[in-house]
């Protein structure tokens, strides 16, 4: 088992290491540029390139039924699931396979209305209840990788 982030614009980076810890999972912490991490046995940080999806790339090539990812971008998201992994956003909501083609139409519509000029709203601010939401997500996914799903 192990636990690859899509850090660069995550928000729940403490919240992935204290369940790790307590889960005894590695984590891999994957960004473009260098991230502050703490000095831990179970953590490793992957510094890729800048170029395009980077670490998306990254990520995604090795990510398995015994990955959970962490991540907020639905394309990343959808390839991960295809390779067996649990996928979870930063806000506590997972990414299924009966909720994937949904998030990747909507992300295709709203990427269309900001191609033509619309002015709408991103999401909602981050919250205690999405920290929250998360802790209890990514608990219940390691539980549920080490029970055999």
């Amino acid at each position: 088992m192990k636990i690859l982030v899509d850090a660069d614009a995550c928000p729940v980076k403490e919240e992935i290491y204290k369940v790790a810890f307590r889960h005894a999972v590695p984590v891999t912490i994957v960004s473009n540029s260098p991230i502050r991490i703490p000095a831990h046995d179970l953590l490793d940080r992957v510094v890729v390139s800048d170029g395009f999806d980077a670490a998306d790339d990254w990520i995604a090539e090795r990510a398995d039924a015994g990955t959970v990812c962490i991540t907020a971008d639905i394309l990343l998201a959808d390839r991960c699931l295809k390779a067996g992994a649990v996928v979870i956003s930063s806000n506590g909501k997972p990414f299924t396979h009966s909720s994937i083609g949904a998030a990747i139409a909507t992300r295709a519509i709203m990427a269309d209305l900001r191609a033509g000029g619309d002015q709408i709203g991103g999401p909602p601010p981050f919250s205690k209840s999405d920290r929250s939401r998360f802790l209890s997500a990514l608990d219940e996914a390691l539980v549920r990788l080490k029970r055999g799903r």
